[in-house]
């Protein structure tokens, strides 16, 4: 990453940013209410992450963190990247990710999109058994899947999993339906934007996608990779229509146990870290691959791991 490599998100507020002796300070209230004050180096900083509408933040402090190689980015109300300010004078990495970006071989993005789709279908096996539907022989599909996906068992996976995890045969995923499409709706918009804002800490173009595309999609990166995690969500749903019903209200309760999943800890390998670094070191994981460094993306094994499967 450009500058060090940590991602600083600031979701919630208030906070001021400054700048003392070539250390960020923020300022900011602790679980108490309290005023409190952390300080960073700014050469340990890959991207600051603006979220919170109540943040404030002076020009050395900016100025600061590009001058050592991070980059900011700015939300909207959605809470997705809004816009970015590069560094111009510390390196070149932004530029030559970017351009390794462009040119990645069809291939490669064909590539990719077999490892993202099976992430993702082995993703919903495990969402289905760990709410006791069976595993609806999804295990089974994901080795067929093939460059590029041509045969679309992406699809074919959908078709067994939707009834299935929300055991009724009729259910499909309908975005205008008034049912818990609209709790899926919700909490894939907060996953995209937590892509997106990781991709842009990342050093890529979130508009230029490995599978999805379009000329009116400023986040086909984005519709990419959050594929494998989109499981998450969709138990955080099952979770709430079985608690509530699938008229759940759409409201300040059922909101924040979907946003919660971004803070969610999975376990990989020996480390537990929060949905959204898992989705930090995916994001970084493709910079490489379009870098030539490494040849596969980095998903947590806790996607497609259900916790009562062997």
């Amino acid at each position: 990453m450009p500058g060090g490599e940590r991602v600083i998100d600031f979701s919630d507020g208030p906070a001021h940013l400054s700048m003392r002796y070539e250390q960020l300070v923020i300022r900011a209230e602790d679980g108490e209410g309290q005023a409190a004050e952390v300080t960073v180096p700014l050469t340990e900083i890959a991207a600051l992450i603006l979220t919170t509408p109540r943040l404030t933040a002076t020009q050395s402090a900016l100025a600061g963190v590009m001058r050592h190689g991070g980059s900011v980015i700015v939300c909207d109300d959605s809470r997705q990247p809004a816009g970015m300010m590069l560094p111009l004078n510390a390196n070149t990495s932004q530029t030559q990710r970017m351009l390794a970006q462009i040119r990645a071989p069809v291939p490669t993005a064909k590539r990719l999109w077999k490892q993202i789709v099976q992430e993702k279908i082995r993703a919903q096996a495990a969402t289905l058994l760990a709410a006791g539907r069976g595993d609806g022989g999804l295990p089974a599909l994901a080795p067929r899947v093939r460059s590029g996906d041509p045969s679309n068992v992406e699809a074919q996976a959908a078709q067994r999993y939707w009834p299935l995890l929300f055991n009724d045969a009729n259910f499909r995923r309908r975005r205008e339906s008034p049912d818990q499409n609209r709790l899926l709706n919700y909490g894939y918009a907060v996953l995209r934007a937590a892509v997106g804002r990781a991709i842009c800490a990342s050093g890529l173009h979130p508009s230029i996608g490995v599978h999805h595309c379009g000329r009116s999609n400023p986040w086909c990166l984005a519709d990419d990779l959050m594929e494998p995690y989109r499981p998450l969500m969709d138990s955080a749903v099952v979770e709430l229509v079985g608690l509530y019903g699938p008229d759940c209200a759409l409201d300040r309760r059922s909101k924040s146990a979907l946003v919660s999943v971004l803070t969610d800890r999975l376990e990989s390998k020996g480390e537990a870290r929060s949905v959204f670094e898992w989705i930090s070191r995916t994001s970084a994981s493709l910079a490489q691959v379009f870098l030539g460094a490494s040849d596969r993306l980095l998903f947590p094994d806790g996607l497609h791991h259900a916790p009562d499967a062997s």
